[in-house]
């Protein structure tokens, strides 16, 4: 499986209300060094059924997001009643 695909999979499987970080992400996609480009897979995400939202910074900040930008995804996190800093 392609790098693209196992960060797919791991960032499907973040359940509602939960986040990782960008380098949780890589880690467990088997490439702990490659959080940039978890961040430009997040970038480059079309598929509504991967919740990137739910992929966050290492400090606890929201990051881009390419679907309306970071107010948006604080806004979706905090209905799925994530707080971030």
């Amino acid at each position: 499986m392609r790098f693209k695909e196992k960060v797919l999979e791991v960032v499907r499987r973040i359940p509602k209300g939960s986040v990782m970080s960008y380098k949780e992400v890589a880690v467990a996609a088997g490439s702990p060094r490659a959080y940039r480009a978890v961040g430009n897979i997040m970038k480059a995400n079309r598929d509504r059924e991967v919740p990137c939202h739910r992929v966050i910074r290492s400090d606890g900040r929201p990051g881009g997001y390419s679907r309306g930008g970071s107010s948006k995804k604080i806004e979706r996190l905090k209905k799925e009643g994530v707080e971030l800093r």
